[in-house]
């Protein structure tokens, strides 16, 4: 269309210039109707191409609305699709929320039963190391060891545990439970106290305690849990001791001696030193406390002896001189002393009565003389006594000081890592030390004893001295012709 359009206006521009020419009109008309009939062809053409112009519009047109309805229903199909994915997305989005937390709350459970899968675990591994403790300290596994092969290797962590597992230690916990409630008597094997084994009778209290009897010979039983076999205490119990065991053993008594630290208290008292094993640790000082202990008892003894035998009745005595006094019968006072002339009371009086017809200055001059005999016997030994009770914590202290030397002389060679190389010197510093005033208080408590008791006597000499005067000066005046 647009060239038939351009065509019109190239002729229509030639008939223009065609008719400006006057000469030319007859060739111009010609032109002109040329140009006429090429205009009306190309008008026809150009209708021709309109025409078809607007066909093919139409067409278009109605293409273009087919396809825009085939569009719109794909765009509204399209947006209810986008509506349906975005509502599947939507709820699926809210299903994943819901499968994380899910997901996280599956993992929770699962880390919760992984740490109480390893709590039980370790508690049932403890529980199988515990129990195999408990077996093989148990003193019944010597003569009837369980079957504990199981527990090994939940204990050592080589086999998980299982139901199989736990129903065997619950069976091993309870047989433990039984037999630590029975006591038995049953024939077995020790080691006896020479390091043999023999045959002996083997008495079985529960978890705690085990005796034996060999023929006579009774003691206690240790438990060496590795070898599971009982062995003999070195040291065998007190009398009364086995008189109880026998009793029981024999059935004679309900009653039985039970260390219930399981065999703890039985070690302990068979390696407890003895009492002269304790002392002999002192070293070399022990010796000079032991004799002043010794020396000390002699005349401890030896005073007790004297006083008790010198003991009179004074007032009886005095109450039959008084009254043979009164009757003036002199010789009769002294035949009364002299039966008891082995007494310093009697002496005493004795010395005394010699003077009845003397004057009353040179009778308690005799009386104080004889007092004064009678004192050096009775006061015997006390001063003795008196510088042993010093010098036994001074040896003691002594002994302290030498202890302590020999301990410090030991850190100087030795240092202080071993401390059983200073134990040497802190037994004799303790031992002497302990030893010394054990020796001292008895000593000085008997010498404070004697010297009041020595006081005593001497007092009542005194006074009896002093009550026989006066009887003797009450008889002269009661007879004015005696002197």
């Amino acid at each position: 269309m647009r060239y038939g359009c351009t065509s019109l206006l190239i002729v229509l521009c030639l008939v223009s210039g065609l008719t400006a020419t006057p000469c030319r009109a007859q060739g111009m008309r010609t032109l002109q109707r040329r140009a006429q009939e090429a205009r009306q062809a190309l008008e026809q053409k150009a209708a021709a191409e309109r025409d078809a112009a607007r066909q093919a519009s139409a067409r278009i047109l109605e293409k273009i609305g087919h396809d825009k309805t085939a569009l719109v229903r794909l765009v509204a199909d399209l947006k209810a699709r986008n509506t349906a994915l975005q509502q599947q997305r939507q709820d699926l989005e809210k299903t994943s929320q819901r499968l994380e937390a899910d997901e996280a709350a599956i993992h929770q459970r699962l880390a919760d039963a992984d740490s109480m899968v390893r709590e039980l675990v370790g508690v049932l591994r403890i529980n199988a190391r515990d129990l195999s403790a408990l077996i093989d300290d148990n003193l019944k596994t010597a003569l009837n060891p369980p079957d504990t092969s199981g527990l090994q290797g939940l204990s050592d962590q080589t086999v998980f545990p299982g139901m199989a597992d736990i129903r065997k230690m619950i069976d091993l916990l309870f047989g433990q439970i039984t037999t630590s409630g029975d006591v038995l008597l049953t024939p077995g094997t020790i080691v006896d106290r020479d390091g043999r084994k023999a045959r002996a009778e083997i008495l079985t209290i529960g978890g705690f305690s085990a005796a034996y009897r060999i023929g006579k010979e009774i003691g206690f039983l240790g438990y060496a849990p590795a070898e599971k076999q009982f062995y003999a205490l070195s040291r065998l119990p007190s009398g009364r001791l086995q008189k109880e065991i026998r009793r029981y053993m024999a059935g004679e008594s309900d009653a039985v001696p039970l260390d219930l630290s399981r065999g703890a208290a039985l070690q302990q008292m068979a390696h407890q030193p003895d009492l002269w094993q304790q002392i002999r640790a002192g070293g070399p000082l022990i010796w000079p406390i032991l004799a002043i202990l010794g020396v000390a008892t002699l005349m401890v003894i030896e005073r007790v002896v004297f006083l008790l035998r010198r003991r009179l009745d004074g007032d009886g005595l005095l109450q039959r001189i008084a009254d043979l006094a009164a009757k003036h019968n002199w010789q009769a006072c002294r035949q009364a002393a002299l039966g008891l002339g082995g007494k310093p009371l009697a002496r005493v009086l004795t010395a005394g009565l010699d003077y009845c017809q003397a004057p009353l200055k040179a009778m308690e001059d005799a009386l104080q003389e004889a007092i004064l005999k009678e004192i050096p016997p009775m006061e015997r030994y006390l001063a003795a006594l008196g510088m042993l009770a010093a010098i036994a914590p001074l040896l003691g202290l002594l002994g302290t000081v030498t202890g302590m030397i020999d301990t410090f002389q030991v850190i100087t060679r030795h240092g202080t890592g071993d401390p059983r190389l200073m134990s040497g010197g802190i037994s004799v510093a303790l031992v002497t030390t302990m030893l010394g005033l054990s020796v001292a208080i008895p000593i000085m408590l008997a010498h404070t004893l004697i010297g009041r008791a020595v006081d005593n006597r001497i007092g009542e000499l005194e006074e009896k001295a002093v009550a026989l005067v006066n009887i003797v000066h009450k008889s002269r005046e009661q007879a004015p012709g005696e002197r």
